[in-house]
């Protein structure tokens, strides 16, 4: 069972997926209060339409979450990856966070503004979405509280990632995290540790691998991080992605104006979003900042 968030008339729904329709089932409040949060697919199955279907095709989506607590990520969390980044791999989940202004829509356009970096790189994820409060839990606890499993691209830009010497400059730019189309009930994936996983750009496979590659899997993911930070419905973990991004090639390959980035996740859908280098006007990438009087 997959569930969208999508815009009817200018108002924001939580619309069940029916063949290559979506139908209106929930007026979406925009926060995770619990109203929708947390549906089992017979619950979704049996709600009944609020309005006209609309064809996926014709959809306008919103980003998969609203209003998120927290977006919490696991870096270095491929063997693979860790390998062509020339770090050892991490013995426990390395944490990092994004911010919510960094959410994005399936179908809008990754803004990667050329006079704040010059170093955008894409990173194919499979995203967790929290259903049920969870505090210092088991992993055998962990499937749960899961509401559901999405597609995310985990944009960086690594200028100001490695300049920085820490991670949320460079992962927390405006429109940083497409994510969607869809939200895929948990209890409808078989088994999230053997999905495949793919990045590609402008139609060229970047990234190919599958989730079973994890170095640790979700269940111990939502553990994990459960037993420092409470999470709560609506909440994000970024699971990590595997080798093949920008930085690490020979040369290295940066999104540039007019780049469609696609990354697909087997059974949960397609997330596919174009990118413009358009800048902001602020002066260049060594921005001055005017000390307070």
């Amino acid at each position: 069972m997959k569930v969208a968030r999508i815009l009817i008339g200018g108002e924001p729904f939580v619309a069940r997926v029916d063949g290559e329709a979506l139908v209106p089932v929930h007026r979406d409040s925009g926060g995770a209060d619990g109203a929708w949060i947390g549906w089992t697919s017979d619950q979704a199955a049996a709600l009944p339409a609020i309005g006209a279907a609309v064809a996926i095709a014709d959809a306008e989506f919103l980003p998969a979450v609203g209003s998120p607590e927290k977006i919490l990520a696991v870096g270095l969390n491929y063997l693979d990856h860790s390998a062509e980044s020339n770090l050892e791999p991490p013995t426990a989940p390395l944490l990092f966070a994004k911010t919510s202004n960094t959410l994005l829509a399936h179908g809008a356009v990754i803004r990667c503004p050329s006079d704040l970096t010059t170093q955008s790189d894409y990173e194919a994820e499979l995203a967790i979405v929290i259903g049920r409060r969870a505090e210092k839990i088991q992993p055998a606890e962990s499937l749960d509280h899961i509401f559901a499993l999405t597609v995310a691209n985990d944009v960086s830009a690594r200028d100001a990632q490695f300049d920085d010497g820490q991670w949320t400059r460079g992962k927390s730019f405006d429109t940083f995290l497409p994510i969607g189309p869809y939200l895929t009930l948990a209890d409808s994936v078989p088994d999230a540790k053997n999905l495949r996983i793919q990045c590609r750009l402008n139609g060229v496979t970047m990234q190919d691998s599958n989730t079973g590659s994890m170095i640790f899997d979700v269940a111990y993911l939502v553990s994990y991080v459960s037993r420092f930070i409470t999470l709560v419905p609506g909440d994000v973990i970024l699971t990590g992605t595997p080798a093949g991004v920008g930085f690490a090639r020979e040369p290295s390959v940066y999104l540039q104006d007019g780049d469609v980035v696609e990354v697909e996740i087997e059974g949960l859908g397609v997330l596919s979003n174009s990118v413009s280098t358009s800048p902001v006007g602020v002066g260049g990438l060594n921005v001055a900042v005017e000390e307070p009087a």
